[in-house]
């Protein structure tokens, strides 16, 4: 107990039992941290902010509360910030998949593709990491903003090697195929992504273009009903609506 309290790492509490402060300050940073992750998730920045910031507080050397707030200061503009705090978290884990993937995420919205790629790749190759199919989606579209749908392509087929239901992957390869009119192959990917159980307003109006250049009246009819019930208010919907006005009126 002496050598403890000499250390500066133990107090004793009115009970009288010993506690440990680089303990209790680290269960104090992953609770702010866990309540911080949330608040994000929900959109209340501040008190994001506020719940991260004690968490820095309790435990500078806490790379999760480190690689949250830097996803927080994406999300309100403030990428100077989000720089730092996504290179100090991966400083303090550099065998984090999760932080390697957010970072790339941040340096392709900033036109930072090659390093973006590395983030990418450091995490899709993390021999323990879930996801991996994420990062090569996400290697994937950033290549298209470069734009390299040849490296896209690859990446996008990568990620299906690994895991041939990976819905991202599949619309992706889906839309590539519609802009180089290769329809059959995707009305393919469109089916397996469907097979997913996904249906979003994305895929649904791919559909609806892709059935109707194999001319199946049919199919992108249903597309076209399942878009208008379930995604009545999406920017896909009004395209669809000026659409068939369009082709009906023969403009």
């Amino acid at each position: 107990l002496l050598l403890a309290l000499r250390a500066g790492c133990a107090t004793v509490g009115e009970d009288g039992r010993v506690i440990d402060k680089e303990k209790k300050n680290a269960e104090v940073s992953q609770a702010n941290t866990l309540l911080g992750v949330e608040y994000l998730r929900v959109g209340n920045y501040e008190m994001s902010r506020e719940k991260l910031e004690k968490a820095l507080a309790a435990d500078p050397g806490n790379a999760q509360a480190h690689d949250a707030i830097a996803v927080l200061y994406v999300r309100v503009g403030e990428p100077d910030m989000a720089e730092k705090h996504y290179r100090k978290s991966l400083r303090l884990n550099p065998n984090n998949p999760r932080g390697h993937n957010n970072y790339g995420q941040f340096l392709c919205a900033n036109g930072r593709y090659e390093d973006a790629e590395k983030e990418f790749l450091t995490a899709a190759n993390d021999p323990f990491y879930q996801v991996p199919s994420l990062a090569l989606t996400n290697a994937g579209l950033c290549a298209l903003r470069i734009p390299d749908e040849e490296l896209a392509e690859k990446y996008f087929r990568q990620a299906l090697e690994i895991d041939p239901k990976y819905p991202p992957a599949l619309l992706q390869m889906a839309a590539l195929n519609y802009s180089r009119s290769n329809y059959l192959s995707a009305r393919g990917y469109l089916e397996r992504y469907r097979e997913s159980g996904q249906n979003t307003p994305e895929s649904l109006w791919l559909g609806i273009r892709t059935e109707y250049a194999l001319d199946d009246h049919s199919a992108w009819g249903n597309y076209a009903l399942i878009l208008r019930n379930k995604f009545p208010n999406s920017p896909q919907a009004a395209e669809l609506q000026k659409w068939e006005y369009e082709r009906r009126s023969g403009k």
